[in-house]
């Protein structure tokens, strides 16, 4: 079960990742932001950067600190794409914007689940 839930949190980090990368590339090229853009694509492509990095871990210390690092990165990018609404570069009524918000919730909730279950098991 648990690499179930491995696989399905690669996989939605980087659907999560690559809608990220269109994020940036529109808001550099239509709302010509770049700065919080960027932040943002940092943040939000590095979640599944350490989701991936996670699975070839040396240890459980290790697979619990790489998940960790995209637990906050996570959050991170909750803050930018908040960030980006309140400053009127993305539209928090957008169809788009929402279904946003909503995988990144999925996410956070799925490595919280992870972490939990992985740091009960080596107690």
């Amino acid at each position: 079960m648990m690499k179930e839930r491995e696989n399905e949190i690669l996989e939605l980090s980087f659907q999560f990742a690559v809608r990220i990368v269109n994020l940036y590339k529109y808001l550099s090229n239509e709302k010509k932001e770049f700065v919080l853009s960027k932040q943002l694509l940092r943040s939000g492509t590095s979640i599944g950067a350490n989701v991936t990095e996670s699975q070839d871990a040396q240890s459980k210390k290790d697979f619990i600190s790489k998940l960790s690092i995209s637990l906050k990165e996570a959050k991170e990018t909750r803050y930018w794409i908040l960030l980006l609404i309140e400053t009127d570069y993305l539209d928090k009524t957008s169809i788009h914007v929402q279904s946003l918000q909503h995988e990144l919730t999925s996410i956070i909730k799925l490595l919280t689940a992870i972490l939990i279950s992985t740091k009960s098991m080596t107690q």
